[in-house]
Parts: structure tokens; sequence; C-alpha cells
């Protein structure tokens, strides 16, 4: 028996809007399964993660500031906020495959660009640094991590592939990836490489590209830029110390950081 093959033509413009749609909702479910190692099925991420709801109500919403509708649009963001607890403005540029994590406390200005499949934990926030108008709020490129509870904060910035650690304070541009942690924070990591203190953590390389990170975020061990002030103090006080004739504290007098940063 021959199996008949079945062509579905998409002539109405409202057929083929609507098969866009569903095409659209399949991706964004698609990027959080493939991120979440919690999601146990589309249906669960569907009916039940408010990241999810928001994102879909975010895109609703611009597509009614796009047209004109300022206060509808409004009116749609500040329900969603309501609802999931996550603020995202409609003026906002958003890519494919967002996947807010949690969400709770998360706040996307109306200048801020998000680039496609890019995560945001909880607390996140694209804010700017004051009054001024015009382009106030960050840019992210294509596959950025931010951390739970970072803030960045202004018009500038942070390149593809690049990871924010949680708590950071970022105030400005990030390089693609590259890893920026601390207050205010600081890029420490490029490619998974370590930044010598004092290079130009901004400059590209020698072939004029930044190379690729393929390399997650480890949001427990990572580098300390406080500690490493200490460290390098430490290494100062011990040099004066010696040329004044002075006797050095011993090590074991000494304490040294332990890695939390206070």
């Amino acid at each position: 028996m021959t199996k008949k093959k079945i062509t579905v033509r998409l002539t109405s413009p409202l057929t083929r809007a609507l098969y866009r749609e569903l095409r659209e909702l399949s991706e964004e479910l698609d990027s959080i399964m493939e991120r979440d190692p919690a999601a146990v099925s589309r249906t669960e991420v569907a009916l039940l993660y408010s990241g999810f709801h928001a994102v879909l109500m975010y895109r609703a919403a611009h597509r009614l500031q796009k047209k004109g509708w300022v206060i509808p649009a409004r009116a749609v963001s500040q329900f969603a906020k309501f609802l999931t607890g996550i603020e995202i403005h409609p003026g906002a540029e958003i890519g494919r495959g967002l996947f807010i994590d949690h969400g709770t406390g998360v706040v996307i200005g109306e200048t801020a660009v998000i680039g496609d499949n890019c995560t945001l934990y909880q607390g996140v926030t694209l804010g700017g640094t004051g009054k001024q108008t015009g382009k106030r709020h960050p840019t992210l490129g294509d596959n950025v991590m931010v951390g739970a509870g970072a803030k960045i904060l202004g018009g500038f910035s942070v390149g593809s592939g690049s990871r924010i650690a949680a708590g950071a304070v970022v105030l400005r541009e990030v390089p693609e990836n590259a890893t920026a942690v601390g207050v205010p924070a600081r890029v420490v990591r490029v490619a998974g490489q370590p930044v010598p203190d004092g290079a130009d953590k901004t400059a590209p390389k020698q072939d004029g590209r930044l190379p690729e990170c393929t390399s997650s975020l480890d949001q427990v061990n990572i580098p300390n830029p406080v500690d490493a002030e200490l460290v390098q103090l430490r290494r100062h006080v011990r040099m004066l110390e010696e040329k004044l004739g002075m006797t050095p504290i011993p090590d074991a007098e000494v304490f040294g950081p332990d890695g939390s940063g206070i």
C-alpha cells in the first residue's frame, strides 16, 4: 500500500500568520526544554512556566506598541507583571528563544535589546542609570547568560556568548565570550582564559576578533577580583617592609582572603 503525501498550502494570510505563530511558539518551548534540566515536558512548560508566559504576553504587548496603541500595550505588560512578577516594557526588542528562569523580579527596560537564545535568571535588571532620553538600556548579544540578581545598567552592549555572574553590577561594555563578576563588574575571563590584571579587557585579539567561548559560567568557583586586589596589596606591603628592614608578619598570622570578598 502506497502512502500518500499530504501537502498543506497556506494560501490565506490569516492561515500563514497562524502557522508562523505556532512555529515560533514551538521554538520558544524547545529552547526552554534544551536549557532547563528541570523541565519535564513541553506541556509543563507551556502551562506552568511564568517566564514563558511573560515572554508571550510581552510579544502581544510589543505588537500593540508598534501599532501605536501605547496604553493597551502597557496594560498588557502590567497584567503580565501582576501575573508573573516579571516586568518587560513593550518597547524592548527581544529575539527568539529568550529563557527567563524562575523570573521573579526581572525588569527589562524600554530601550533594552536582547539577542537570540539568551538566559536571564531571577532578579535580573536591564535598566538605565538616570533620566536621560534615547538609548538608555543595555543591548545583549546572542547566547548571553545573566546570573541571578545581576544588574546591567546603561546603554552599552554585552557581547554575544558572554556570562554575567550572579549579583554583578555591570556599568560598562563587556566584550564577546567574556565573564564579568563583581560590584562594579570586571571582566575576569575571555573565552575561558583569565584576563591579566590591568589588561585592556575590551581590546580584540590580533586577528580582530575575540575567541569563541565554549564553556558555561561556573557560578560557584568564579574568580573574585577583590581577593586578587588584596593579594596584590599584601605583596606590596611585604616588599616595603623588606626595604625598610622590618620583619614581615609570618604567613601563619596573616588572615588571607577566603574567596568570599568580605
